[in-house]
């Protein structure tokens, strides 16, 4: 995680260097003692300019190079003799950020040049004159030093990305691996023994019908139960062996756990408010597993004739809420089970919020806020 003075060195560090070159190269044009012509104004102008510039380094490294190489030619025509600080930061940055080529033919233009607009200076001179001047603005081995250290730090940061996804990578196998781990573990201790309830319930239901009897609705209920665990175990299996699997169930399933909660005799209700839209796997998977697991412990602890599921798509937010009218009294708390932290680790990785708590009137509230970004 970056750190707070590295977020600020990030934002203003170029506008630090730029102000320090601009500086630097103004004092050595002072120094020379021109006149204040309109030519010399112009001058200092194109000198601070070139500063200035590589503020924008990281964002355009490639227009900030011809900035910089424009303005040391401007104030070299002017008969400034400023050494061109300010266009090798560029050819360092453009070569850290992957432009090589085009700073090399650059720079090679700029030598060309360079010794024209010496020429074309006040102080003119002789060829030979003009083209010791200009190596003096612009030095072959500062500015071979220069790409070399931006070539050097791009491939630093090139390893060091590398390097990082590797790591990711690795992580991504463990992952994976354990995942399959658990998917296996599952598999062999859940799926048998779910196998032998759901085959038992659906014997002893049809040896009821058989003898003419009246099946119990707890007997169908265990049935029920045991097929929807097969089909749970097996869509959590898939998920676990398939990184990119979605989970089979969601909000769209909801009224099916109404139905099956009627058929243990827990009268329950469903309320759907607002303007109902698309949300995010993620969030369509919690907030069927909080419904879930809500009703789970109100049909297992709660003692509990009734019970209310309410559903409401607000703007960014799905909120869920399901209460009973078991036996929790108000200012009890609530004992944190596997199916309360479960909920909570859930709302919590997605950036919501959970509330698990007697109510005022008596029975048991479950609240959840999830966001979901706006309405698509």
């Amino acid at each position: 995680m970056t750190s707070g003075p590295s977020r600020l060195w990030a934002r203003t560090g170029g506008w630090v260097i730029a102000f320090c070159v601009a500086a630097v190269l103004l004092v050595t044009a002072l120094a020379d003692d021109h006149s204040a012509t309109d030519l010399d104004v112009l001058g200092y102008v194109l000198v601070v300019t070139g500063g200035l510039a590589l503020a924008a380094g990281r964002r355009a490294p490639v227009p900030v190079l011809v900035v910089t190489g424009l303005c040391a030619v401007g104030y070299r025509a002017l008969g400034f003799e400023v050494p061109a600080v300010a266009y090798l930061f560029a050819v360092y940055t453009a070569v850290r950020s992957g432009h090589r080529v085009v700073t090399l033919a650059l720079s090679v233009a700029l030598l060309a040049v360079l010794p024209f607009a010496v020429m074309a200076s006040p102080a003119g001179g002789s060829a030979v004159d003009a083209i010791a001047q200009a190596r003096g603005v612009l030095e072959l081995a500062w500015l071979v030093a220069a790409g070399a250290a931006g070539e050097a730090l791009r491939q630093a940061e090139r390893r060091a990305d590398e390097a990082e996804r590797t790591r990711e990578e690795t992580a991504r196998l463990r992952a994976t691996e354990e995942r399959l781990h658990i998917a296996r573990e599952l598999h062999d201790s859940l799926t048998h023994q779910i196998s032998i309830i759901k085959v038992q319930s659906g014997v002893a239901v049809h040896l009821a019908r058989k003898r003419g009897e009246e099946v119990p609705e707890s007997l169908l209920a265990i049935r029920e139960a045991a097929r929807e665990a097969t089909r749970e175990l097996r869509a959590t299996l898939e998920t676990l062996r398939d990184d990119a699997g979605t989970p089979s169930h969601g909000l769209d399933h909801v009224p099916d756990l109404v139905e099956r909660a009627r058929g243990i005799g827990l009268n329950t209700t469903l309320t759907i408010e607002g303007q109902r839209h698309d949300v995010p796997t993620a969030v369509d998977r919690t907030a069927y597993r909080i419904v879930q697991e809500a009703l789970t412990n109100t049909a297992r602890h709660a003692a509990a004739a009734t019970a209310s599921i309410r559903i409401d798509y607000r703007p960014g937010t799905l909120a869920i809420r399901v209460d009973d009218d078991g036996k929790a009294e108000p200012g009890t708390a609530p004992v944190p089970g596997a199916g309360l932290l479960g909920m909570r680790e859930r709302v919590t990785a997605l950036g919501g919020r959970l509330r698990a708590e007697p109510r005022g009137e008596g029975g048991f509230s479950v609240q959840a806020e999830l966001p979901v970004g706006r309405p698509s």
